[in-house]
């Protein structure tokens, strides 16, 4: 066996289970796929979003009507309507990310044992939302296939110490030189990411596999994420991105640019902060392990992830459970979203302490492990992040106590 040394001096027992064991702790039962289920959940994510985009459309018309003719300041009126745009894309953001959330589900075949039902409502719900469906499914599935190993994982991949230049002994060597970043610097940096990050990865493959040529993406159907054949689905993903591309553009020259950014452009890019969002606080944690080949395997790499309380009902109502319950999700990609909950405490009963939850504020922790999480060790099976002082969770008490328990 490998060298099962963390990167520090602790010890570090990775999880030992097959997923024969994982999988027979399981009810057959969640495990089922219900296609009318799954259709009531879509239909009533479209009603959702159809009714806030009804709401949204008054509120430049009768909402700020009725409060001049009420005699209401101007400016009052205008605070008043400034606030319900917010309101609106702060939901209808969430709305699309759920739409989104379903076109994911459908890439695993979670929406219905009928792969074609599948790829027909992904490829609507993902191209309405600009995602390349085909291409993103495919290379998706690498990155289920191969999570949290340092060599071959697809996204999340971290910083080795070599990559940045940075000196083998920490103990001796103030790694603040590298780090020293001002708080507004590193905020403008989160917000680029939160913002831009999943549009630099499809087109740049921005903290992806460090291994592809220079320019691999997500259009290419020759790129070397795709396997041979598949790339005529990356041709049909490409052609249905324009053929949006174009709706988009009438409706522009229809109805006028600032209507549809207000109606469409803010909430999209919100599906962008939010999906960046819950995959980096899934995927980026100071207790979670990297493996290289010496002691991956697919069920280490499916529990180095962890679940979140990520905003109360409203994630569980919008977003369908993806950020509450993913290990389960990284374990069997094929169950449905719908038995998350209970699949999870039969999971958890299984794994024990290798199974990670947090409940702390989303946000909180956002700020918290962008900033701890910057590189790992060049060498050891077993890798954890290391933050801006060269130490990792397993020299921090309260970090290290989190590791097999939150």
């Amino acid at each position: 066996m490998g060298d099962t040394k963390s990167s520090s001096t602790q010890e570090f027992a990775p999880l030992s289970y097959t997923l024969k064991d994982i999988k027979d702790g399981i009810p057959a039962h969640l495990f089922e796929r219900k296609t009318s289920l799954a259709l009531w959940y879509l239909f009533r994510d479209l009603v959702v979003a159809a009714a806030f985009f009804g709401l949204a459309l008054r509120i430049d018309t009768t909402l700020k009507a009725n409060f001049t003719e009420s005699g209401v300041p101007k400016n009052i009126v205008d605070i008043a309507t400034w606030a319900c745009w917010l309101i609106y894309w702060w939901f209808q953001g969430l709305a699309f990310t759920g739409l989104w959330v379903i076109g994911h589900e459908c890439g695993h075949s979670a929406f219905s044992a009928n792969r074609r039902i599948c790829d027909v409502i992904g490829f609507i719900t993902h191209t309405a939302l600009l995602t390349p469906y085909f291409s993103w499914k495919f290379v998706h599935h690498r990155h289920h296939s191969n999570h949290a190993s340092i060599e071959n994982d697809e996204v999340y991949v971290p910083h080795t110490r070599t990559e940045l230049n940075l000196p083998a002994n920490v103990e001796s060597y103030d790694l603040e030189e590298h780090f020293g970043d001002t708080p507004l610097y590193t905020i403008f940096s989160l917000v680029r990411q939160q913002l831009l990050a999943f549009p630099a990865y499809l087109l740049f493959n921005v903290s992806g596999q460090k291994k592809y040529p220079r320019w691999s993406n997500h259009f290419n159907p020759n790129a070397v994420m795709f396997n041979k054949g598949q790339g005529w689905a990356v041709i049909m993903s490409n052609l249905g991105l324009i053929g949006m591309g174009v709706f988009l553009y009438n409706l522009c020259t229809t109805f006028g640019s600032l209507p549809v950014l207000k109606l469409y452009g803010v909430p999209w890019l919100l599906v962008t902060h939010w999906f960046i969002m819950i995959t980096y606080l899934h995927h980026t944690d100071p207790r979670l392990p990297h493996y290289r080949k010496g002691l991956w395997n697919f069920q280490r790499g499916a529990a180095a992830t962890i679940d979140r309380d990520f905003l109360g009902w409203q994630g569980r109502f919008f977003l369908h459970d993806v950020a509450h319950y993913h290990v389960i999700h990284h374990f069997f990609p094929m169950m449905p979203w719908y038995n998350g909950e209970e699949a999870t405490r039969h999971l958890r009963a299984v794994i024990g302490p290798h199974y990670h939850r947090s409940d702390a504020y989303v946000f909180q922790v956002l700020w918290a492990n962008y900033n701890f999480c910057q590189f790992v060790d060049d060498e050891g099976d077993v890798v954890f992040y290391r933050n801006r002082e060269g130490k990792s969770a397993w020299d921090i008490p309260e970090l290290r106590a989190k590791i097999f328990h939150d």
